[in-house]
């Protein structure tokens, strides 16, 4: 007789007799009627379904849990271990915050974020989750300005209580690096670790990374590095992952695991489930209070030159009222010049005569803007264009969005003294062999 698996408490050790073999694993919540979710020794969660369970063998049950309030607060206390460190779970949606809906075939947002720590309680080794925020839950292409300002305003809360200890933030990948940059502006003085993760697969998938990045977000949410950093995979396998500065991170894969990787940096840290090792200069962990400045102003544009472009472009974004601009340059910081109907000079003046923002990022992403090279660079330069050396595009129209809504008053000086200072470790003073495609 076939043993009804779905009357096994959640979280009871079991021995699986399956059509396609025998395994121990661990039995979890199911995210669906037909599908079995169970957690192996490898720390992998596979889905098995019904059909294919011959029998089960229980090798050790779930301790129940007494029902009355009085014991129920004592089931809580446990909960809580006095020797390890307090860390936060603010999440924001993204894949990590979702799990396959087996109907479909598409996936879906968990109903409570709660549900990562049953599918991953290795976290709780390492720190206790003491409150979980959801300020909202988008996919991160559904996101805005008034989205990095949300999760600044909760994670400063947080910060600045001295119970404490570091923050973890989920979050998708597509968009992540911009948040990352925004958190690097907008909490000044920072004084615990803040952590991005997420995740390419869901959690709930057998090839998810989610574990992996969750884990490593916690050792390094209770390390001594006090950065807005993202963690996740180092390579395509499951042994380690990279520390990687907020302002000099980019997505560079639509799939693989290892997809983030740090342009014109090097990685802060390897992380181990077990253990940090640091690689660069970091700022410690200290008694600072943290500072909330999260205003972005939306009336800024990313423009990327491409060959022939006609400049109009700039007055368009002038006619619709932004004040600022960042351009993609070619090489060492160049747009269309010389003989053409589309030279840009003309244009380019006009616009920051009146009094737009005009900044220039590499297409290249790798290497430094260097107006000075050719004579190009150095017309280009005389029309008060900011040069802004090897900053990403997405961190200088972030930085362009904070500067815009934090500076008064607004003039071309005072901006570009803002845009050329290192606030969030967003240029790097000299760039090395090793920084290159690392």
């Amino acid at each position: 007789m076939v043993v009804n698996v779905k009357k096994v408490t959640p979280g009871t050790e079991v021995m699986l007799h399956t059509k396609k073999g025998d395994f121990s694993c661990v039995i979890l919540e199911s995210p669906s009627p037909e599908i079995i979710l169970v957690k192996l020794k490898s720390g992998y969660n596979i889905g098995v379904k019904e059909e294919d369970i011959l029998d089960l063998k229980v090798i050790r049950k779930k301790e129940e849990k007494e029902t009355s309030k009085k014991s129920k607060g004592k089931e809580d206390k446990k909960k809580i271990n006095n020797d390890l460190p307090n860390v936060v779970l603010i999440a924001t949606g993204g894949t990590i915050s979702s799990r396959l809906d087996y109907k479909t075939g598409g996936v879906k947002w968990l109903s409570n974020p709660q549900e990562l720590l049953k599918v991953y309680p290795e976290l709780l080794k390492i720190c206790n989750i003491s409150k979980i925020e959801v300020p909202f839950m988008k996919a991160s292409e559904n996101m805005d300005s008034s989205d990095w300002s949300k999760i600044s305003e909760v994670a400063v809360k947080h910060l600045n209580d001295n119970k404490v200890d570091g923050i973890i933030i989920t979050h998708g990948t597509d968009f992540l690096a911009y948040s990352a940059a925004a958190l690097g502006f907008s909490l000044r003085n920072l004084n615990k670790p803040v952590v991005l993760t997420y995740s390419q697969r869901s959690s709930d998938r057998a090839s998810s990374d989610a574990r992996l990045n969750l884990v490593c977000a916690a050792r390094a949410a209770v390390s001594d590095i006090a950065e807005v950093m993202l963690v996740g995979h180092g390579n395509s396998n499951d042994e380690f992952c990279y520390a990687l500065r907020g302002s000099k991170v980019r997505k560079m894969h639509t799939s693989r695991r290892d997809t983030f990787r740090p342009i014109n940096s090097k990685p802060i840290a390897k992380v181990y489930p077990e253990r940090i090792e640091i690689i660069s200069e970091y700022k410690k962990r200290n008694n600072n209070k943290v500072e909330l400045k999260n205003k972005f102003s939306d009336k800024v544009a990313l423009v990327k030159f491409y060959p022939g472009q006609d400049p109009e472009i700039l007055e368009h974004y002038q006619a619709k009222g932004y004040r600022g601009v960042v351009i993609e340059m070619s090489g060492l910081g160049h747009v269309l010049t010389g003989e053409s109907k589309n030279n840009w000079l003309p244009k380019l003046r006009k616009v920051i005569r009146e009094g737009m923002i005009v900044c220039a990022a590499p297409q290249t992403l790798y290497g430094r803007l260097d107006p000075w090279v050719y004579s190009v660079g150095r017309e280009l330069q005389s029309t008060g264009i900011i040069y802004l050396e090897d900053i990403l595009p997405e961190t200088a129209l972030v930085k362009l969005s904070w500067v815009l809504a934090n500076i008064k008053p607004i003039n071309q000086d005072k901006v570009k003294e803002a845009m050329l200072t290192n606030m969030a470790g967003e240029f790097n003073s000299r760039l090395t062999e090793e920084e290159f495609l690392n």
